[in-house]
């Protein structure tokens, strides 16, 4: 399979109605916001998005088409307990650079860095752990992805709303048979915004990981879909929608122009309605959301 040909930068264009985009663990669960109050959506969560629709991609047998390394507990498709069980499952003692990336999607497209401790059982009997003579059977291993993803930002500053909730259920039975207290709690929503963001795909770094033309393609066909099957009470199903993805293909290596001069002749408006500035010998491919 031939390594990715051309340069590749896409935008996608989002719309959030009523729902939590991405909450901030650190500050009670809120919409993510910048210090100018501009909304945010993480760029390792919008990786987490990718990866879960690759994972739900089957061919047509009934099985999975892409193998994914970091793979979340509620949707896991194997029975791997830790990244270091899975790693171990399907390469054995032979994870190297290239067998990692040949063997899972994420890895080959977004990187991953392999640091697991040493297996001192297989160390010598009567020898060191920590000494050189014992050997060290520790993993080490970095990789690059080609595929470069920022983070969402909306166009306009977001004005987080908040209610507060009650649980008004007995969680567990109570000694004297009385009902336990009400569980009170907050929910945060963006009434309406968009947002947009970024990203690129670098074909020197698809050689080192043998990241494919094929690759770019599922990658292509998998963004407009970025919030199916991703419902949630802070995300209710039809709150978070992909309005449009902007993909440009440069056409050859090394680039036409920028990723930033490309990325910079897209203007979008708050209605989610957007320009594209003209770029020479450029034309971008515009695909609707799912």
């Amino acid at each position: 399979m031939a390594t990715l040909e051309n340069k590749i930068d896409f935008a996608v264009i989002i719309r959030a109605t009523k729902a939590n985009p991405n909450g901030d663990p650190l500050n009670g669960n809120r919409p993510r916001m910048d210090y100018d109050g501009f909304g945010e959506i993480s760029d390792v969560c919008i990786k987490r998005k990718i990866r879960d629709r690759l994972m739900e991609a089957k061919d047509e047998q009934g099985n999975y088409k892409y193998s994914v390394f970091v793979q979340c507990d509620e949707r896991k498709t194997d029975d791997a307990k830790s990244l270091k069980d899975r790693a171990d499952k399907a390469l054995k003692d032979n994870l190297t650079l290239d067998t990692a990336c040949k063997q899972w999607f994420d890895v080959r497209a977004f990187g991953q860095v392999f640091a697991f401790k040493a297996d001192k059982s297989k160390k010598k009997k009567g020898e060191d752990a920590d000494t050189e003579s014992g050997g060290d059977t520790g993993v080490s291993i970095p990789v690059r992805g080609p595929v470069s993803v920022h983070s969402a930002f909306s166009i306009e500053p977001i004005r987080p709303e908040s209610i507060q909730i009650t649980k008004s259920v007995n969680s567990e039975t109570t000694s004297d048979g009385k009902k336990s207290s009400d569980t009170m709690g907050m929910k945060h929503r963006v009434d309406k915004s968009v947002y947009v963001f970024y990203g690129s795909i670098n074909p020197q770094l698809a050689e080192r990981t043998y990241f494919s033309n094929e690759d770019s393609e599922a990658i292509k066909s998998i963004l407009p879909k970025l919030f199916e099957n991703d419902e949630s009470s802070a995300r209710p199903a039809g709150s978070m929608e992909v309005i449009k993805v902007i993909w440009w293909n440069h056409g050859c290596k090394s680039g036409k122009y920028s990723s930033a001069k490309v990325h910079q002749s897209l203007k979008v408006n708050s209605d989610g309605s957007f320009t594209i500035s003209e770029l020479k010998e450029m034309k971008p491919e515009l695909i609707n959301g799912f």
